[in-house]
């Protein structure tokens, strides 16, 4: 995909969640709704890197991640993927929903040094689509920074999020995907 073509995709997302929002399917009221901030789109921020999937013993393995609320959700570490970040390789836990063996998308959910200051402090979430065409286990899954969102705890009390585990806490900037206004 071209450069431009990547760009007009990532605005065209941005586009119809903002819609979304406005039309009153979001954790924000209509009424007031102006749009949501980003940083802008860049390319670098976007990988495609082999899911490292757990050993066959600890496959399936129950995580319990802790919540905005004190209380808990339990999902599925099914592996984590290493990405060649500005500075250096960082290694992020992949999660998906109870019982699902394989799932077509990944729960990312991820800190880094903007958290707090431009972006939610208690993080922030990557859905990312996993590609199985290599066989087996293994799978490819695109990370794409670029659509990193807020949870909905970020808009507004009355919601339960999941935050994101010590282990995906990124010692770096992610200067992509959802910002602060």
């Amino acid at each position: 995909m071209t450069a431009s073509a990547y760009e007009a995709a990532v605005l065209d997302f941005r586009r119809r969640k903002d819609e979304h929002f406005a039309a009153g399917r979001g954790p924000v009221d209509p009424a007031a709704f102006a749009g949501l901030s980003y940083f802008p789109p860049d390319e670098a921020w976007a990988f495609t890197v082999l899911l490292d999937p757990l050993p066959q013993a600890d496959a399936g393995a129950e995580w319990t991640l802790e919540t905005n609320t004190g209380e808990t959700r339990t999902m599925t570490r099914i592996g984590q993927v290493q990405l060649p970040l500005p500075h250096g390789e960082r290694t992020l836990l992949v999660f998906a929903p109870l019982g699902e063996d394989r799932p077509e998308r990944v729960f990312i959910p991820f800190r880094d040094a903007t958290s707090g200051e431009a972006t939610y402090g208690a993080g922030r979430y990557l859905d990312a689509p996993l590609d199985r065409q290599l066989g087996g286990d293994g799978a490819l899954v695109r990370v794409d920074f670029n659509l990193a969102y807020h949870p909905y705890c970020a808009y507004g009390d009355g919601w339960t999020c999941p935050l994101p585990p010590r282990e995906n806490w990124l010692p770096d900037a992610v200067t992509a995907g959802e910002r602060l206004s």
